[in-house]
């Protein structure tokens, strides 16, 4: 997920109007800055990103630290810390529960295996899955991270990212070939992204693993980047095929999106 802009002191009124406390807002922008920019970060970074004083930073930081969700580097920068582990599992685990039966109605409509993944970091994870009722059916570990290069939810969520923020991602995390037929370019990636944009969906043709087809989309308006998608054989995901399985795909992500702020505004 990209650096964000949007949590700067100029905003602070509107996060003041909603009757929450400062502090923990605050606290957790800065933690999210942290995850955004690779784990690490030194004060001077986080008060240039996030547009707070040095000494509300210290502040906050020390208290995160002295909680265990931070811990401070002998060169002085700071990473995010082990407590949060638990926090992320455990959430995980419950948002692979809750977008289950969702999933669920993909695989009766397209009868192929549908997943849900988040983009964390510069990494894909995979938090549901609902398998397809058929013999020859994919498996994709819940819990599983991919780099999104070789993937149609990475193609799906970096589509609408700014592309020096793509390249830069591209350039940390590299482009090892899965299979021949893996993009592994980067002008090349970003030229499969502008064709997401233009279709609405993306697609990983045979690039993570050959003889498997899948299609994604994006989640709209998800709090974290995420996105639905089914995987198959390719013999039965065809171009045809995904004529019928982008609606359906659409039409479920739409429907995460709806119960998804339910959730967070109840």
């Amino acid at each position: 997920m990209p650096p964000s802009t949007a949590n700067t002191e100029a905003s602070k009124p509107a996060a003041a109007a909603t009757g929450g406390v400062q502090s923990l807002e605050r606290a957790f922008d800065l933690l999210e800055r942290m995850a955004d920019a690779g784990g690490e970060v030194g004060l001077s970074e986080l008060a240039s990103t996030s547009g707070l004083p040095l000494p509300t930073i210290h502040r906050l930081m020390r208290t995160l630290v002295a909680c265990g969700y931070v811990r401070q580097s002998a060169n002085r920068r700071y990473s995010l810390g082990p407590r949060l582990i638990r926090l992320g599992e455990t959430s995980s685990r419950l948002l692979g529960t809750w977008a289950r039966p969702y999933l669920a109605q993909v695989v009766a409509k397209t009868e192929e295996t549908a997943n849900m993944a988040l983009l964390d970091g510069d990494e894909i994870v995979y938090v549901a899955q609902s398998p397809s009722p058929h013999a020859m059916r994919m498996f994709t570990e819940v819990g599983g991270r991919v780099l999104p290069h070789s993937t149609g939810v990475g193609k799906a969520l970096l589509a609408h990212t700014p592309d020096d923020e793509v390249r830069a991602l591209l350039q940390r995390t590299g482009m090892p070939a899965k299979t021949p037929k893996t993009i592994t370019s980067i002008d090349a990636f970003l030229a499969a992204l502008a064709k997401v944009r233009e279709d609405g969906y993306a697609v990983d043709d045979n690039e993570q693993e050959m003889g498997v087809r899948c299609v994604a989309v994006t989640i709209p308006d998800a709090p974290t980047p995420s996105a639905v998608s089914i995987s198959g054989p390719a013999g039965r995901v065809t171009d045809e095929a995904i004529k019928d399985i982008v609606p359906v795909l659409q039409d479920i992500a739409r429907d995460l999106s709806v119960a998804w702020a339910d959730t967070t505004s109840a």
